[in-house]
């Protein structure tokens, strides 16, 4: 039995990049995709820190130095999109932009300089965006998202595939800065009275706040640093809400220079990070959310995401990027997909349980199975450990990451190693027993296969009463040998089944 058909994941409206100019009040950045697709891959990443904004809310005005780098910047940027031949430019502008009173005249200039026309998002389009950015990287969201930049703060409700109406208020990072003449306190009475009007906060009671932007990626990274955490990977980052409300007002109350792991920040960011901690720190206190996720998914992905088709739109992320390492690097990718249907027929003749999204993260894994095989046998393992742990896969929390990891390393290492025990502390005991299970399959699967398409629809893995009956037809007979009886007899011994080879014909 083999899995249905997914869509085409290589066929895309634009084949050519696809470039976004995001002109923000704090940094001007060129982010170009390798095309338009349900899961962006990024080629190239450079932003300027221009501090455009700075001092907009006290002078009305774009500071002078900051309009001379961002135009630096959007020059250089223009010469780069013509090298890499990309195929569409959309260049967006938000809060510094709109609220300084020589605003259409930096506009005027910029246009001239990116040479695309440039759109002036208003408070709400950019809350909007930015919760399509996180409908695009975030499976089934349910809280509001809070995209902080450095001249405005837009929430807005995101639940499945539904939004709801964004605000935005004057709490970015320099304008927060600017207003409160660089005071601390005073930066906290000026959060708390805007925050006070919003009712968007209270709407997240017992829910997830999705923090997006620059400043807040630095306090995870901070947060992640002094834990020892073992992903590097911001996006699914999760904080309980207690841990990043008691870090925010560490931040808040000393020198950042003297915390622990500040090294791990930017260090242009730091003069920022507890600005960021003020309002972060005042949203949980008037929301009181259950967590706080680190989406690194937000305006941009969000305009992309919108370009495409409903039906490309309803993908699975994670599965079209799987996919797409599938057909890149598997030795055999027809393999990969045949092990989703596979594993299929065993899970459902099993009396194991298994969600929606316990069947997602099995199907990643089995697409995910063969694309380190360049790698040194001895090193395979780690190969994949690698590729998860820093493969730029959205639709997925770090549970989901590290269940991948401890599949593919107890696939390979041996299902008794003893893997690594970090990554195990990210998994319940449920996720853990099915990584082991899933991984046992794979290497009874392998050994019939030489990880090779076609074998695997002519046989069959299944569970009845109490075996686990392995059949193979006659001309693959001699395929049976005491690596392969070993290798059931775990699996067999993992459900508490006897196993038994069946040949048929």
């Amino acid at each position: 039995m083999m899995v249905p058909p997914r869509p085409a994941i290589l066929s895309t409206t634009i084949d050519r990049p696809v470039a976004i100019v995001d002109i923000g009040s704090n940094s001007v950045r060129l982010v170009v995709y390798e095309r338009l697709t349900r899961s962006p891959r990024t080629i190239f990443n450079e932003k300027s820190l221009c501090a455009l904004g700075h001092g907009v809310v006290t002078t009305g005005r774009l500071s002078k130095s900051g309009v001379e780098k961002a135009l630096m910047a959007l020059r250089r940027f223009r010469v780069l999109c013509g090298i890499m031949e990309v195929g569409e430019i959309h260049v967006l502008a938000t809060a510094a932009a709109r609220d300084a009173s020589n605003g259409a005249e930096f506009l005027a200039a910029a246009t001239e300089a990116i040479g695309t026309p440039i759109s002036l998002l208003s408070g709400s389009r950019e809350a909007e965006l930015s919760a399509q950015g996180v409908l695009s990287g975030v499976a089934k969201p349910d809280g509001v998202v809070g995209d902080l930049g450095g001249g405005s703060l837009e929430l807005i409700d995101v639940k499945g595939d539904s939004i709801g109406k964004g605000t935005t208020l004057p709490l970015g990072g320099l304008a927060l800065m600017d207003a409160s003449n660089q005071n601390l306190r005073e930066a906290v009475k000026i959060a708390r009275a805007h925050l006070a009007k919003s009712k968007l906060p209270e709407r997240m009671l017992g829910r997830t706040f999705y923090a997006v932007g620059g400043t807040w990626r630095a306090l995870a990274k901070l947060h992640m640093s002094q834990h020892n955490y073992p992903m590097n990977i911001m996006h699914g980052y999760t904080m309980a809400a207690r841990d990043a409300s008691d870090l925010t007002s560490l931040v808040e109350k000393v020198n950042t220079d003297t915390l622990v792991s500040i090294e791990s920040v930017n260090a242009a960011r730091r003069p920022l990070l507890a600005y960021g901690a003020v309002v972060l720190d005042e949203i949980i206190r008037k929301g009181n959310p259950k967590k706080v996720m680190i989406s690194t998914t937000g305006v941009r992905e969000g305009l992309l995401y919108e370009k495409l088709d409903a039906a490309t739109r309803r993908l699975d992320p994670l599965l079209v990027a799987a996919e797409e390492f599938n057909v890149l690097f598997a030795r055999s990718p027809a393999h990969a997909e045949e092990l989703c249907g596979w594993t299929d027929v065993f899970m459902a003749s099993t009396p194991l349980e298994e969600s929606d999204t316990e069947k997602r993260l099995r199907h990643a894994a089995c697409l995910l199975s063969d694309v380190n095989w360049r790698a040194h046998p001895d090193y395979r393992g780690e190969e994949s450990l690698n590729l998860v742990v820093n493969g730029s896969f959205i639709g997925i929390d770090h549970p989901g990451r590290a269940f991948l990891i401890l599949s593919a390393s107890y696939r390979y290492l041996g299902l008794d190693e003893d893997v690594n025990p970090q990554l195990r502390g990210l998994v319940s005991s449920r996720l853990l027993d099915k990584a082991r299970t899933l991984a046992a399959t794979l290497r009874v699967a392998t050994v019939i296969s030489g990880s090779m398409g076609g074998i695997l629809p002519r046989t069959s893995l299944t569970c009845v009463k109490s075996k686990v009956i392995l059949s193979l037809p006659g001309d693959l007979v001699d395929l049976v040998s005491e690596r392969l009886q070993n290798r059931l007899k775990q699996l067999s011994r993992l459900i508490g089944r006897e196993p038994q080879v069946e040949i048929k014909g």
